[in-house]
């Protein structure tokens, strides 16, 4: 089932289809399961699987983003019209159109967001089976939680949620593409309870591109208004967003609730207005993918704002000065329901100017071209909405030796979860790291989680297990005081000791767990959960820099710089490694990936890394990184996320940086990926016309 909630412009609920395991009597997208083979071996089911012969009758297909919504195109669904799932809007309209007619200039930029996929190291598969003991179902599934996989099986089997285990254990890349529910889940845990046999699927890399939920595709109209000094007063974006043949668990939630607010960016625009159609195509479900819909917003905000500030010859970092919200303005309340807390936008800017020294670009540019190369900068800042998305759960468990186990309801995908997890328990308690046991990615083990996504483990996690964290401590307290004979009152705890003030008796708290567990192996448990009072909003700048051989029209990132808030930073280290594979991510989507498929057959082209380009380490160059934080005063913690930051920020300052490389062609857009046929064909074809 689809989980958005979403109510279109006249107050009508969105077309939801159902999305069967097996498709019945109509195939919607290439890769839609139509059939299931059980056997013995891979062998065996490949074999069996070749013998399955299909009766298909041929129907036209419709591929295409914007052409979905044209007239006399094939219908996907019966009960979609013209192929709308939803007509959706959000912001002042009348205020927008008035700023619009009044403005000295608009800008108005054509933006398309291409489609990708997740790609994650480690594909999708499940293990399902028949528990022996009891009768319940089991599955082991590559997920970024399991209590809403739960939730949905027994929904979908009309069971209680008992009769459920689900477990997901080390994860090796998720970006989103995890979160959901797929049919083969469902045909596994059927498989295994029919057969009361375990039962096994997982998914090869050609298998996932045809299967997992893809990201972005947009097609988008963007109007900026401004005055004559080049402040902003208006802000309209129209988007056609495509959803596949069938609704994701969130897919409608992602171009609407989770982007179009983010439109505001960390500008003082007075008023937005954004209008989103959504669309059904005959190709796979779309649905979050790593930043769920603030990318695609801040990578049209942040070209248009660049291609202003050429119009406007205010230039692209002074366009930016002016229209800067200042940290005096915090908390900030935007036109689009959000209200930051905090942030120093222009310092980021500032700091990552100077970083990626902009002022020698003049010089860089004048060697590249002594070269034959075109050389370009390019300036994207970013803020997101994060580290959301409801309550999280952690229990504190200690056991009679001191040893600590945590068992909460986020999943890691690999970005050191257990290492941030252990430092804040350290730090509340004393202990060393080595002594913490995690638990993730258990239903049985682990009694309730929300999962992870937005940017929120750590935060909003670690935000739950600091307070179990503190719990424990005044548990524990009294019994300290007992074994130093003085009042809880009296008893300070620092540093993993228990001391009576003033004096130099104290207790460890270790001995105090083992006087705590005299009765039995546990000293104390204690459950918390925390929910977030409203959004964080990290925030940042990005600088880059390309080569471009025109001749060629290869494009190489060769400078990188990151300035970024992640507000109280846990550990540096781990924050890196999240820049980093978001900055790699970035620079993929803007040169190199794009699902394409046939657009008369909906067949898919780009099936198989022979056909999908994905970044490697000689694409990505060194990233200067520096953290500029402020602490959220909407966090237990003071922390905002760190997660999707670089996926977020990398493609608006990749393509702003191109288009500075390309701008004596007078080229001043190229849409993503520009890829060296696309860069070569633009070059070509402005040489042409400025020589005519």
């Amino acid at each position: 089932p689809c989980a958005a909630a979403l109510t279109q412009r006249d107050g009508s609920p969105y077309v939801a289809p159902p999305r069967p395991a097996l498709a019945k009597g109509r195939v919607r997208h290439v890769g839609d399961p139509v059939a299931v083979v059980v056997a013995e071996t891979l062998d065996a089911a490949r074999d069996a699987a070749e013998l399955v012969m299909v009766d298909y009758d041929d129907r036209p297909a419709i591929a295409g983003t914007a052409e979905a919504l044209e007239a006399g195109r094939p219908q996907v669904w019966d009960e979609a019209p013209g192929n709308l799932c939803f007509d959706w809007e959000q912001g002042e309209e009348a205020a927008v159109e008035s700023a619009i007619a009044k403005a000295a200039r608009v800008v108005e930029l054509e933006i398309v967001n291409n489609r990708v996929v997740a790609n994650p190291m480690e594909g999708r598969a499940c293990l399902a089976a028949v528990e022996a003991e009891t009768g319940r179902l089991v599955i082991y599934v590559t997920s970024q939680g399991v209590h809403g996989l739960r939730k949905q099986f027994a929904q979908l089997f009309g069971l209680p949620e008992s009769t459920f285990r689900v477990v997901t254990t080390d994860v090796g890349g998720g970006f989103g593409m995890k979160l959901f529910n797929y049919p083969e889940y469902m045909v596994c845990l059927f498989a295994a309870r029919r057969l009361n046999r375990p039962v096994k699927w997982a998914a090869e890399r050609t298998e996932g591109f045809l299967s997992d939920d893809h990201g972005r595709d947009h097609v988008s109209r963007a109007r900026l208004a401004l005055d004559a000094d080049g402040r902003f007063l208006g802000l309209r974006v129209d988007t056609v967003a495509n959803l596949g043949a069938y609704l994701s668990n969130y897919g409608p939630f992602i171009p609407t609730d989770a982007g179009s607010a983010m439109l505001v960016g960390s500008y003082t625009t007075p008023a937005v207005y954004v209008r989103v159609k959504g669309v059904f195509t005959n190709t796979q479900p779309v649905d979050a993918y790593r930043g769920a819909g603030r990318p695609e917003a801040a990578y049209l905000l942040e070209r248009l704002i660049d291609h202003a500030g050429r119009v406007t010859g205010l230039g692209p970092a002074e366009i930016r000065r002016r229209n800067f919200i200042p940290p005096t303005a915090m908390p900030y309340a935007t036109p689009m329901g959000q209200t930051y807390d905090t942030g120093e936008f222009e310092q980021n800017l500032r700091d990552g100017l100077e970083l990626s020294d902009h002022a020698g670009l003049p010089a860089r540019k004048a060697a590249a071209k002594a070269r034959g190369k075109l050389r370009g900068a390019g300036i994207a800042t970013y803020i997101e909405a994060c580290a959301g998305g409801g309550a999280e759960q952690a229990t504190v468990q200690v056991n009679g030796d001191g040893r600590i186990v945590l068992m909460i309801g986020t999943q890691t995908n690999g970005q050191g979860h257990e290492t941030a997890y252990k430092q804040i328990i350290a730090d509340r308690l004393g202990v060393p790291p080595e002594d913490v046991e995690v638990i993730q990615g258990d239903t049985d083990r682990v009694s309730w989680g929300a999962g992870t996504g937005g940017s929120r483990s750590v935060p909003v996690g670690g935000a739950a297990l600091a307070e179990g964290a503190a719990r424990v401590v005044t548990k524990a307290t009294e019994v300290a005081a007992d074994l130093l004979e003085t009042a809880a009152v009296d008893v300070e705890f620092v540093e993993g000791r228990f001391s009576v003030v003033g004096t130099d008796r104290s207790v460890s708290f270790k001995k105090v767990a083992a006087k705590a567990a005299a009765q039995g192996p546990i000293a104390f448990t204690e459950v918390a959960r925390w929910t977030p009072p409203a959004n964080t909003f990290p925030n940042g700048c990005h600088v880059a820099e390309v080569e471009v051989d025109p001749d060629t029209g290869v494009v190489e990132v060769v400078g990188y710089t990151v300035v970024d808030d992640f507000g109280t930073v846990v550990n540096p280290l781990l924050v890196m490694g999240q820049v980093h594979g978001g900055v790699a991510q970035g620079i993929g989507q803007a040169l190199q990936e794009r699902v394409v498929f046939d657009p008369d057959s909906g067949q898919l082209l780009s099936g198989s890394f022979m056909d999908y380009q994905m970044p490697r380490a000689v694409d990505v160059p060194d990233i200067r990184i520096k953290l500029n934080c402020v602490p959220s005063t909407t966090n237990a913690l003071g922390m905002k996320g760190a997660g999707e930051a670089g996926a977020i920020g990398a493609p608006p300052a990749v393509i702003n940086a191109l288009v500075d490389a390309l701008s004596d062609y007078g080229i001043d857009h190229i849409d993503m990926p520009a890829t060296p046929l696309s860069v070569w064909t633009a070059i070509q074809t402005h040489s042409k016309a400025a020589a005519e």
